[in-house]
């Protein structure tokens, strides 16, 4: 039960609020701050409070890429390639684990992706595998891609997904936490051909490094000399 205090704040709180205890809380939650960049997610319905309703986040933020809208291109500026995104959720395998794989086709084309995935004889490549045909029958299907095969793999990570604990005997009747961990893959596909070099610090091939060797080489200055 509420104490006598507590009862005489609340009294005091609606007489001094004309809209009452309904608009002394409306009044003091916090508002969004409005901002010209445009959000994902679908918009706030009108006379819902910020705190209330916010964009969703993670693995259900990742497909909305999908339906953002860029402004059209101009006559100078290169054709924007089209893109989709595609997640597993929960998939019941270590996060750890899928980086590796996720890490491996970074860079590649649709086609040299799904072939070195056939020789990774791990649970996450098959995993990996899936994500990526369903994102390219996606590609074609809703996003106006003419060919299926003209597309790399712009990026691929995983994160943490649910982990759901458990319970294992012990001696002596003492319990023990069981952690079952699930993961989230997230892939983006891009139209077009990859880049040659998909890191900005990749090491150069060797024929690169000799000519800039040269290059730096020949512009040396030496004292004394002719």
């Amino acid at each position: 039960m509420l104490s006598a205090r507590i009862l005489q704040r609340i009294i005091a709180t609606n007489a001094a609020w004309p809209g009452g205890i309904t608009a002394a809380a409306a009044t003091l939650l916090p508002s969004r701050v409005p901002s010209s960049v445009p959000e994902l997610g679908p918009a706030r319905p009108a006379g819902v409070r910020a705190m209330s309703f916010l964009p969703p986040t993670g693995p259900r933020r990742w497909p909305l890429y999908n339906e953002q809208v860029f402004p059209p291109t101009g006559a100078d500026e290169a054709p924007r390639p089209a893109f989709v995104c595609h997640v597993k959720t929960n998939v019941k395998y270590s996060t750890k684990k899928m980086w590796y794989i996720a890490s491996m086709i970074r860079g590649m084309s649709i086609e040299e992706a799904l072939k070195q995935l056939q020789f990774v004889n791990k649970k996450g490549a098959q995993i990996v595998s899936e994500a990526l045909k369903e994102a390219q029958e996606m590609a074609v299907r809703d996003h106006n891609v003419e060919f299926k095969n003209n597309l790399w793999v712009a990026e691929s990570f995983a994160t943490k997904g649910r982990v759901l604990k458990g319970l294992r005997r012990h001696a002596r009747a003492r319990p023990g936490i069981v952690h079952y961990r699930y993961t989230h893959y997230f892939v983006r596909l891009e139209e077009g051909a990859p880049p040659e070099q998909y890191y900005a610090d990749a090491p150069l091939p060797p024929e690169e490094m000799l000519k800039r060797w040269l290059e730096q080489r020949r512009q040396r200055t030496i004292t004394h000399s002719l």
